[in-house]
């Protein structure tokens, strides 16, 4: 049985991304330990990911260099055979080198790819495909060096909550709430995340706004640690609209499970929306048009139907999403996920 270092100690987005190729990793070597690198806050989420046996938390420090001798220590006391680096930078990929670890895969990219002796090239700044394929193709690159057969790529959801315990807290929420029992519950998520670029306050409002007056529905603004003068800010506009604000202070498995009992989350390219990618719920998700940040290189993993996109044309500077027609944009939401109006 080896010992296989995952490694995507980067933002809570890019690391649900990385589900998909976790669980052809794991599907392909039942018998082996799968072990991620990740940081402290997505780690309750890397505890409940059904293809990851072990966790090694990332504590960055001041300096890169006693960072990555640091990390090696950690790196060697839990006996690590092979890694694959999902993401790849100077000081992990410096850590793996200096743990002895024998055969390190990644990307051939930057100053990292150096310390790797598995190197594959895939020009991710060119986001010619989804991140979490090239995560996936880096895993189908350690199967074919091993002369193995991947096993069959499971479809979403990645992420699943009993749907007993999901259906009980979305009754007594809409309890608690007076909320229409046959409402749509429709989730958006204002705050940002990593690199995005979100729509402003008022671009969310004209968009709920659109889709009350279509849809039987109730609001729910959704704010993590940090987010909830956002959440208020936009509660704000919303006068007149069914809408409450949900504060996520006990951790972010409580907080997918609430996702979860959505019928429709509405984000820019963040971690919640990621969230909700994989567990499958209906999304809509706002891109700039920044080579780096399209919408095909941070597509969402949820199935075709559930997904919906929308981005300029073309990018031009940090407030490019202000060219969006977002009353069409709703328009094309009613139609996509609800069908008729009311």
């Amino acid at each position: 049985m080896a010992n296989i270092l995952v490694v995507r100690n980067d933002k809570l987005g890019d690391f649900m991304l990385a589900w998909p190729a976790l669980s052809l990793l794991k599907s392909s070597y039942p018998e082996s330990r799968i072990i991620v690198l990740v940081p402290g806050y997505t780690r309750p989420l890397a505890d409940i990911c059904p293809w990851i046996d072990d966790v090694i938390i990332d504590t960055r420090g001041a300096s890169t260099l006693g960072d990555a001798i640091s990390l090696s220590r950690q790196l060697r006391n839990a006996h690590i055979d092979e890694s694959i680096s999902l993401y790849s930078e100077t000081r992990t990929a410096l850590a793996l080198w200096l743990a002895g670890i024998r055969q390190r895969f990644g990307p051939a990219t930057k100053i990292a790819q150096l310390f790797l002796n598995k190197r594959l090239r895939q020009k991710r700044s060119q986001s010619a495909k989804p991140e979490f394929e090239y995560n996936t193709d880096l895993v189908r690159y350690f199967i074919d060096a091993h002369h193995d057969h991947a096993a069959p790529l499971p479809g979403p959801p990645y992420l699943e909550f009993d749907s007993d315990t999901v259906n009980n807290e979305r009754d007594e929420y809409i309890r608690l709430q007076n909320i229409d029992a046959d409402s749509k519950l429709v989730l958006i998520h204002p705050g940002t995340g990593g690199s995005a670029i979100n729509l402003s306050l008022q671009q969310f409002a004209d968009i709920a706004r659109t889709l009350a007056d279509s849809v039987r529905l109730h609001i729910i603004i959704t704010a993590g640690p940090g987010e909830l003068e956002t959440a208020d800010a936009l509660s704000g506009r919303l006068q007149g609209i069914q809408h409450s604000v949900y504060h996520s202070t006990q951790g972010l498995v409580s907080f997918a499970r609430f996702v979860a009992m959505g019928d429709l989350f509405i984000s820019g390219s963040t971690g919640p929306l990621h969230i909700a990618g994989a567990l499958d719920v209906p999304t809509v998700a706002f891109y700039s048009a920044r080579r780096s940040a399209t919408a095909l290189r941070w597509q969402t993993l949820n199935s075709e139907n559930n997904r919906m996109a929308f981005s300029p044309d073309a990018y031009q500077d940090e407030s490019d999403m202000r060219r969006l027609d977002i009353k069409r944009c709703a328009e094309k939401i009613v139609r996509h996920y609800f069908g008729s109006t009311r």
